[in-house]
Formats: structure tokens, C-alpha cells, sequence
């Protein structure tokens, strides 16, 4: 192999290296745990101002990818702020005696709701010692008599004086408990039916209408009775209602007196204790009902219905919504099934997610409240008015045909935290008018951490964290070390972390169940690592199909000899959690004509925009450079073989432009060498992304193939900070079996490519003689000319044929 243009890259840059002299501790037993969140100093600031900022608006979006920690920082941090705010009121709602269909909303201090219900509780089982025994007593029994001897004492005196004319008339008066009837007298003696037709037809007669003027006289002075009734009915009632509000004074004074300073409650009372004079007299002053039963009456009516209660020194709540549905948001109306149908009552409110975090802080997840019904557009509609309307949304589509409630609704005072990904909050400030003005707070936490000696040590801390709350064994320095590799590899950065912890906790578990099986104190490196290469194996299945096919020649990739028009690719394939490299060949045509550049797999519509953007940018480039003496007027077209889906990205634009600079100047390509990155109109390499995996994909392939030494992969200079190779392609590249070559231009790919020299232009925009820019060059004069000639010859030919046609 003839000595490259560009230099390999040394060890040291294919990797940071990380040891457990970069830490100071032996295993993590020995350091503090850590509580914050690893490097996400901006966010922790929006978040302090989030929550400390009073007024309103100000609610929080907390806006990171999951696994960085936003959701467990959020949640510690609120707990403890919550701790140092006041508790809020708690909220009962009860019976309004004016109209059941609206229940009243009752406001007390922390604890004094759970209070209240067991004052009335308490009340209600005083109240059923209470009556009926009142209506027993020796007075209301006396008083009861007075006014029904009264009404007797006129019924009788009506009845006397009608038996009095009767019997000036020799007719009896008979009066039993449900009707008063008349019967004929002869010598002082009741005559019967028979006896009665044995008189004379006068005197018959005579007593017909004898018997008819009593009844009619009867019936006239009895015309009176209704009033009496009334009359009579009226004293009992006033009776009753006299001896109940006397009972029930001394039970609810008390009351009145705990919760005098609560005007809402006062007027409560006063309204129970005038709906009891009915209640009472209606449903308890019966012999039919058992006490359960009465028990159950006054509590559907008077019972209140708790709905937030809090502890007096718990502080403000923090409500974890994780299933933000319309009614786990904002409380639901249930519905008892009875003979009529479905029915409701204030007893039946349930608080939801609002209600509870009152005066405190709500989180929800954006992707499970965004994806609710209703539920977007009613929190905004809380949080403008700053109220808490309980409703039946259902109603409005028609779909509930029973009757419900409208309770009172309650003042709100929360903060709103949001925990989401970055599309929900663009997509919100883009499509959504009221969310900038609602959520004016933006917490954003950051995917990486820049390395230092604070952060590595936090980095330690955290870890140090996870095993003490997940009861594992600690970790070594040199474990702590690994997985500081680990999550800077996930970072594809040598200078960062990943912020996304999850992974690095992940392995962690995984790595400590190594170390249990092999029954060891504590984990170390060896178990991380292990760790790391079984996840890879369990998700390696289609990695290693897609190399056995190469293996086999059913996928075309060659890793030596050299080809015209021909290099390798590198790809990164996504695949569930697993992400993979994987060569692919790079083809490209060059023949005279003026189709320019055909993109097949854009002709094709597989290349997606970003790809064909690409190589549109290529044939910029390649027109600047090489075409400002002889046009490019060629036709050609790239490709990548053996791909049957959708491609995007550009990173394959550089691989792409050699294939054609090779096929134009007739110059081949080293197949030992994979290429991949991003070329501009100036032929400047740009970074790609996923460089570990292609690497480490074509390594796998040259491995199984057996390594030469001149195998290797380039790569753009700019990329050179991503590196976090694994230990294998270190080891090979260390024993000099495996090379990684970064490249600043097309030029330099090309001399790695090719063995020869790129050729530099001088002053008179001249290449070097035999230089590979200077064959291309020479290719396009050849095709120009030829195409003048083209041209000459059928202008003559076109000459002749009109001469022809002339003569």
C-alpha cells in the first residue's frame, strides 16, 4: 500500500479515555449521594423562576427528550418548595336546599373540612336520638291533645245538636269512625228495614224527609269541618315546628359557634336547620323506617361531601396527573342507577386532578394530555378564568341523556407544569395562540454535559444515587469510569455526557445483576462491559444478518482491490432501540450527453429531499471546479446499490462525488476503504452523524473478512470530536490492522482513495499534469470536442441536405 496523502488518526483521537484516576474515591461507598440534576444549570434557573413566580402565566413547560432526568428533577424539586408553602383551604360541597341541581361550594382551613363532616356526622346521630323521642314527651303529648280535643269539641257539638233535632223528629243519629248515618225511631225504638216497612206509606214518607232535612241541616254545619281541619292542622304543624326548632337549637348552637367566623357555613346551617323542620316531620316521625334507613335519608341531604382535604401543616400539594382523561382532570359527576333511571346528587361530585393541586402545583405529561379529548381546551379555559367549573363534556355531544349538576364553581390558584419533548412545545407555540400566553416559562433541558472535573464528579454522585435507592452493590472507580465512557459514547462527543441518564442506569442494573450472578462485592469495570456487549448482542440480530449477506455475496461490498466508479458508503439503520452501521456500495456512471446528473434514487422516488438536496449540492461543486473551461456537459447517474427503501441524509454525498470524479477521470477506487460524509458546493467535507456505528459497521465487515492493514474508513475532520470507538476497532487500530483517516475536502478523500495526488490548481486555473482534477478536466475537453465534431459533422450533413434539396 502506497503511503497516504493524509495521515491516520492516532489512538488518542478515536477515543477519551476515561480511568479511575479521573475520580477520587475507590468505589462510590465513599462519596455523597447527589440530588440535583446532572448539568442542566439553565434549566434548574427556569425552573426556580417558574415556580416562585406569582402571578399569573406563568406556568411551566418543562421541555427535554425522556431520560435526562426532567421528570424525577421536577418532582423532588416541587416536593421540597411545596414543603415551605401554606397549605390551602379545603372544599366541600353541599346540599343547596333552594335548588338540588346546583350544589354550594364550601371554603375552610386546612383540616377544618374533615372537621366539619365529623361535627355533622355527629349532628345527624344527635339528631336521630333526638326525634322521634321529642314528639313523646308528656308536653308535646298534652299540646297535641289541646289541639285535637279542640277540633273534636267542635265536631261533637255539631253532631249534638243535629242527634237533638233528630230526635225531636223520632229519628236516631248513628255515628261511627267513618260515617254518621240516620235511622227511623217508633216509641223510642230504632226501627230495622223490616219493621220500618211495616208503617203506614205517610209515615214513611214522613220519615224520608225527616231523615233528608237532617242530612242536608248535617252537611251545612259540617261545611265548617275543612277550616277546622286546616285550623287544626296548622297548630300541629306550628306545634312541630316549635318543638323541633327547640330540639334542634341546642344541637346546632354549638356549631354555629365553631364556625362563626365562616359566614358560607353559618348560612349553611341556618338553611339545614329550616329544611329539617320538614325533613323531620316528613321522613323520621314514622314508625315504618329503621334508623339505618333514617340515617341514610339525612345523609343523602345534609351529609357534606369532602372533596379536598388537607393535612393543617402538609404544605402545598403536588398532584402527578399520569392519566390526564377529562374527568381525572377536572372531577366527574357519577350517576347511581335506580327504578327512574340514572340519578346524581351532590354526595356524587368527585375531585379530580385540579381540585387536589388547588393551590399548589399540577404536572402532566404533554403527549398524554395532548391526546385527550377536551381536555386541552378546558384547562386553558381554567387557567384563564382562574376557576374550576365541574361539567359533564359528554352532555354537549348528546351522547348522556340523564339529568346532572352544575356545582358552584371554585377559585383557582395552581401552577401548571408540562413535561414534553421538544415537537410538543414548537408545535404549541406554533399552532396554539393561548400557550405563550399561558405557559410563559420555558424549562429546557439540554441532551449533553459538558465534561469537567464538577461534572464527572456529579456524574459519580448520581451513580452513587441509583445504587443506594435501588439497593445494588457500589461501584468501583474503574466501573464509575466505564460507564462515563458509555454515556459519552451515547453523546458522540469526547468533551461530553449524555444527559439522557436512563441509559446509563440501565446498564448499571444490568451490570450489578452480573455481579451477582458471579457473586461479587462490588461492580466493577469487567461487569459493565459485560453489560454493554449483551445488550449489543440482544439487539444485534439484524446487524449481523445484513453482515452475513455481505459474507455470502448476497449484498455487494468489496474490502479490497480497486474498482472505476465504485466505493463503499456508510450507513446508519435505526432500528427500535437498536442503532447499527452498515456499508453500502456507492455506484456512479459517467458516458457523453447532457442529462447532467441523475440521481436514481431520487428518479425512483426513494431519495428523500435532504438526499437529493445533496446531490444537488454535488453538482454545484463539481461544475465549479471543473467546468470553467469545457461545460459539464455529460450524462451520469449515482446510486446506492442494493437499497430498497427510503434514503435521506446527505453524509453519502462525499462517497458519492469521488464515484464520479473516479468514473469521469477513468481513475479507480481502493475498495478497502469506506467513506461517508457531507460535501458543500466548495468540495468542503461537513460533519454526518452516527460516525461511531458506521466506523465500527465497516470494521465488523473487514474483521469477519480477516484485517489487512490497509482497511480502513474516512471520515470528515469535523468529526474527529465524536469519536468513542470501541475497544475492538482501539485494539485493532493500535496494532495497526485498522485505520481511520479524517478528511477536510473532497481532495483529501480522493488521494486516500486513490494512491495519487488530488492536483491543486495554480494561477491560471490549471491542474497539475496527471493529477487526478487535471484527468477530469481532460475527460471533459475530450467530451466537449467530441461533441463539436458531433455537431460539425451533422451541420455539414444538414448543409448537404438542403443543397440537395435546392437544386
Amino acid at each position: 500500500m502506497s503511503l497516504p496523502f493524509v495521515k491516520p488518526l492516532v489512538l488518542e483521537q478515536l477515543a477519551r479515555q476515561f480511568s479511575a484516576d479521573d475520580f477520587a474515591f475507590t468505589t462510590t461507598d465513599e462519596i455523597p449521594a447527589f440530588r440535583g440534576v446532572l448539568g442542566q444549570e439553565r434549566a434548574v434557573e427556569a425552573l426556580q423562576f417558574g415556580v416562585a413566580m406569582p402571578r399569573p402565566g406563568y406556568n411551566v413547560f418543562v421541555m427535554g427528550y425522556a431520560g435526562t432526568g426532567r421528570y424525577s428533577y421536577v418532582k423532588r424539586y416541587l416536593a421540597n418548595e411545596a414543603k415551605r408553602k401554606s397549605t390551602p383551604s379545603d372544599w366541600l360541597y353541599v346540599n343547596n336546599f333552594n335548588d338540588a341541581r346546583e350544589p354550594l361550594a364550601l371554603q375552610l382551613p386546612a383540616g377544618k373540612g374533615s372537621a366539619f363532616c365529623r361535627d355533622i356526622d355527629q349532628l345527624l346521630t344527635n339528631i336521630l336520638a333526638t326525634f322521634p323521642a321529642v314528639f313523646e314527651t308528656p308536653t308535646w303529648q298534652q299540646k297535641k291533645s289541646t289541639i285535637d280535643r279542640e277540633f273534636n269539641r267542635n265536631y261533637d257539638s255539631v253532631l249534638d245538636f243535629i242527634e237533638k233535632k233528630a230526635l225531636e223528629k223520632s229519628v236516631a243519629l248513628y255515628r261511627d269512625s267513618n260515617s254518621i248515618s240516620f235511622t227511623p225511631m217508633y216509641e223510642g225504638k230504632a226501627l230495622d228495614e223490616a219493621e220500618f216497612a211495616l208503617l203506614a206509606e205517610e209515615q214513611r214518607e214522613k220519615f224520608h224527609a225527616d231523615i233528608a232535612e237532617l242530612e242536608e241541616l248535617l252537611n251545612q254545619k259540617l261545611s265548617i269541618l275543612p277550616q277546622w281541619k286546616r285550623e287544626s292542622s296548622n297548630k300541629l304543624r306550628q306545634l312541630n315546628e316549635e318543638t323541633i326548632a327547640q330540639a334542634l337549637e341546642p344541637l346546632l348552637a354549638p356549631l354555629a359557634k365553631t364556625y362563626s367566623d365562616f359566614p358560607d357555613v353559618l348560612a349553611y346551617l341556618q338553611a339545614m336547620q329550616g329544611n329539617l323542620l320538614k325533613t323531620v316531620v316528613d321522613q323520621l316521625v314514622t314508625e315504618e323506617s329503621s334508623e339505618p334507613v333514617r340515617r341514610q335519608i339525612l345523609e343523602l341531604q345534609y351529609s357534606p361531601n369532602l372533596i379536598v382535604g388537607h393535612h393543617a401543616t402538609a404544605g402545598a400539594p403536588v398532584i402527578f396527573e399520569s392519566h390526564p382523561t377529562y374527568d381525572n382532570i377536572f372531577g366527574r359527576i357519577e350517576y347511581v342507577s335506580d327504578q327512574s333511571g340514572l340519578s346524581t346528587n351532590y354526595r356524587q361530585l368527585r375531585a379530580g386532578a385540579l381540585q387536589k393541586a388547588n393551590g399548589g402545583y399540577l404536572v402532566l405529561e404533554a403527549e398524554k394530555l395532548l391526546t385527550e379529548p377536551f381536555v386541552w381546551d378546558a384547562l386553558k379555559r381554567a387557567l384563564h378564568s382562574r376557576q374550576i367549573k365541574m361539567e359533564s363534556p359528554l352532555l354537549e355531544l348528546g351522547r348522556f341523556a340523564a339529568v346532572t349538576l352544575s356545582p358552584q364553581v371554585i377559585p383557582l390558584q395552581v401552577k401548571v407544569i408540562i413535561i414534553g419533548e421538544p415537537n410538543f412545545y414548537y408545535a404549541l407555540q406554533e399552532y396554539d395562540a393561548d400557550f405563550q400566553e399561558l405557559f410563559r416559562v420555558l424549562v429546557d433541558f439540554d441532551s449533553e454535559v459538558a465534561i469537567d472535573e464538577d461534572s464527572l464528579e456529579h456524574f459519580a454522585q448520581l451513580m452513587k444515587t441509583r445504587t443506594t435507592e435501588e439497593e445494588m452493590a457500589p461501584l468501583t472507580a474503574c466501573a464509575v469510569a466505564a460507564l462515563a465512557r458509555y454515556s459519552a459514547r451515547l453523546a458522540e462527543h469526547q468533551q461530553r455526557l449524555s444527559a439522557s441518564i436512563s441509559d446509563v442506569f440501565q446498564v448499571v442494573s444490568e451490570a450489578d445483576f452480573i455481579r451477582l450472578q458471579l457473586g461479587e462485592v462490588h461492580t466493577d469495570a469487567n461487569h459493565v462491559a459485560q453489560a454493554i456487549r449483551a445488550r449489543e448482542y440482544r439487539t444485534g440480530r439484524i446487524s449481523q444478518q445484513i453482515q452475513n449477506d455481505i459474507l455470502a455475496g448476497v449484498i455487494l461490498i468489496d474490502s479490497q482491490g480497486e474498482a472505476v466508479g465504485k466505493c463503499n458508503g456508510l450507513t446508519v439503520l435505526s432500528i427500535g432501540d437498536s442503532s447499527f452501521g452498515a456499508p453500502a456500495r456507492i455506484s456512479a456512471t459517467v458516458y457523453p450527453g447532457n442529462n447532467g446528473i441523475v440521481d436514481i434514487e431520487r428518479e425512483a422516488s426513494l431519495g428523500q429531499s435532504i438526499h437529493s438536496k445533496g446531490v444537488m449540492i454535488l453538482t454545484g461543486f463539481l461544475g465549479s471546479k471543473y467546468a470553467q473551461k469545457y461545460p459539464l456537459d455529460i450524462s451520469a447517474s449515482i446510486a446506492l446499490e442494493q437499497s430498497y427503501g427510503y434514503i435521506d441524509g446527505d453524509s453519502a454525498s462525499l462517497g458519492e462525488g469521488c464515484a464520479l470524479i473516479s468514473a469521469l477521470a477513468k481513475v479507480p477506487l481502493k475498495q478497502c476503504f469506506a467513506i461517508t460524509g457531507s460535501l458543500n458546493q466548495f468540495g468542503e467535507v461537513q460533519a454526518i452523524g452516527g460516525v461511531n456505528e458506521k466506523i465500527e459497521g465497516f470494521f465488523q465487515l473487514c474483521k469477519a473478512r480477516g484485517l489487512t492493514g490497509e482497511q480502513g474508513v474516512i471520515i470528515p475532520q469535523a468529526n474527529v470530536a465524536n469519536l468513542m470507538l470501541n475497544s475492538e476497532v482501539l485494539n485493532a487500530v493500535q496494532q495497526g490492522l485498522f485505520n481511520v483517516f479524517a478528511v477536510r475536502c473532497v481532495d483529501d478523500a480522493l488521494e486516500i482513495l486513490t494512491g495519487q495526488s488530488a492536483g491543486a490548481v495554480d494561477d491560471q486555473g490549471n491542474f497539475p499534469e496527471g493529477s487526478i482534477n487535471a484527468l477530469v478536466v481532460k475527460r471533459l475537453q475530450e467530451i466537449a470536442e467530441q461533441d463539436k465534431t458531433t455537431d460539425e459533422a451533422l451541420e455539414e450533413v444538414l448543409k448537404n441536405a438542403m443543397a440537395q434539396a435546392n437544386e
